[in-house]
């Protein structure tokens, strides 16, 4: 199926990143919150990986794979206010902040880890079997709406008995970005430190380490920073690095890390403030776009709330989104929020408009009617 055109303008300079990325080409690509699209580098990049395997054999440990988890930290940490040396490469942000968890002890007295609702399961479940094991207790902050969290109800629960915080940045649902400037404050003024989980926030909103003071953040190259699977980080900060130890680690995947580090540079090259101003733009018409049809957005309506995806759930969605593959249209569907739509710094305004004209056209015409026989699975 031909994609629709997508129209170069001199007034949006990120359009020049598309040739950057060879499945713009043929997709309307929405689905960054999921699978960044691959750099056309990465093959060449993973080609290096086989030669230096293939040439050098065990020698390549000691010629560079040893270092390469902090090398392609280092490509990252700018897009964090990190400093050198500060992340190190994980293979997944389950296992980077079940380390975090690891190298902390929990004393009767500060025996509770405080978390959310909306925190990425995989994390939530990790935390909920390794804290009882540690002795701590973990605090579920609750969800009113399924969208939010009541940033009240959340500074409440920290409180003199929390050792750690842990939480989403950017919840994945609904895209809601979390304050993590005033959830780090009242942690610190309690004597507790913060793992914030990132992953949906780095690459798409500012993120800034040294303002908000965490003491650990985590995060994927996997999805707004276009490095591909298998290639997760976790930054430390200087003030709990020296004091801390986890108690779980292991060997990286390292063919994942010489891909990874594409993504980071191109987005080092457009520039965090850009993406972010494009990223607001477009999710707003996006919003504009579906409040036209009547279609419920599940995404924050405040700017500073949200982040990069808009989730809009219609009669059908799965269905629908089904349809929208079929179109070469690439997003993806969350049960409770809906059809979650990602542009990205290299996305058009017009091919907004063709996917929600798509979702138009699977509605009136009842074409979603032909994969109402599928099995929904998690992307």
């Amino acid at each position: 199926m031909k994609k629709k055109e997508t129209t170069q303008s001199t007034s949006d300079p990120l359009l020049a990143f598309r040739e950057e990325f060879p499945i713009l080409a043929k997709t309307t690509y929405l689905v960054s919150n999921s699978l960044g699209p691959m750099p056309r580098t990465v093959p060449e990049k993973l080609a290096e990986y086989a030669r230096d395997w293939g040439e050098l054999g065990v020698m390549a440990w000691n010629r560079g794979w040893w270092e390469q988890p902090v090398e392609v930290g280092n490509e990252i940490a700018p897009l964090i206010n990190a400093g050198s040396g500060e992340i190190v490469m994980m293979p997944n942000v389950t296992i980077a902040q079940t380390a975090v968890l690891s190298a902390i002890d929990f004393p009767r007295d500060r025996d509770t880890v405080v978390m959310t609702e909306l925190d990425f399961p995989s994390v939530r479940y990790a935390y909920a079997e390794m804290a009882r094991r540690l002795g701590a207790r973990v605090v579920v902050v609750r969800s009113d709406d399924g969208i939010t969290i009541d940033p009240d109800k959340l500074l409440s629960a920290i409180d003199e008995r929390t050792r750690l915080v842990a939480v989403s940045h950017v919840l994945f649902r609904s895209a809601y970005i979390m304050d993590a400037n005033a959830i780090c404050a009242r942690a610190h003024d309690l004597g507790a430190l913060v793992s914030l989980d990132s992953f949906h926030a780095v690459g798409v909103v500012p993120v800034d380490v040294k303002r908000s003071r965490t003491d650990f953040l985590t995060g994927g190259a996997l999805k707004w920073l276009c490095g591909g699977p298998g290639a997760c980080f976790l930054y430390v900060s200087p003030a709990v690095r020296d004091q801390l130890k986890p108690a779980l680690n292991g060997t990286r995947v390292i063919p994942a890390l010489y891909a990874a580090a594409e993504g980071p540079k191109l987005l080092r090259r457009a520039g965090i403030t850009a993406i972010r101003e494009k990223s607001l733009r477009l999710t707003s018409r996006l919003m504009e776009l579906a409040d036209a049809r009547g279609y419920k957005v599940n995404a924050p309506r405040a700017a500073e709330r949200r982040g990069g995806t808009v989730a809009l759930d219609v009669p059908h969605g799965y269905e629908v989104t089904q349809h929208l593959l079929s179109r070469n249209v690439l997003v993806d569907y969350r049960v409770g929020a809906g059809i979650r739509i990602a542009p990205h710094f290299f996305t058009s305004e017009e091919e907004l408009e063709f996917a929600v004209s798509e979702i138009e056209t699977a509605l009136e015409s009842g074409s979603w009617r032909r994969f109402s026989e599928k099995i929904a699975v998690v992307t």
